[in-house]
């Protein structure tokens, strides 16, 4: 199983409004050849830490998806969402056991 963990942190306390955007998201994803599931969290000391878990069934279903829809995923985005400059990071993740 092939992971790729995305995290932000919003600049502008909109945390709840792209809490919400996160729950009410249009499932486009969802059928993606691959595609798995999606966790969306956040630390308890950070509640403007963003943390996105999209686990797929291989890398190269993610590759896809990140180069053909990528962009379309984004269009429930709180309008006058700022995030802090330099915390977008994105990290691939090997499954081992769970």
């Amino acid at each position: 199983m092939f992971i790729a963990l995305s995290t932000f942190t919003i600049a502008n306390d909109m945390a709840a409004e792209v809490r919400q955007a996160f729950k009410n998201r249009p499932h486009m994803v969802d059928t993606e050849k691959g595609f798995l599931k999606l966790e969306v969290m956040y630390p308890q000391e950070n509640e403007n830490e963003i943390w996105l878990m999209t686990y797929w069934t291989d890398e190269e279903s993610y590759k896809v998806w990140f180069a053909n829809h990528y962009k379309d995923s984004h269009h429930g985005i709180p309008k006058g969402l700022k995030l802090v400059p330099g915390s977008t990071k994105v990290r691939f993740l090997e499954h081992v056991c769970g």
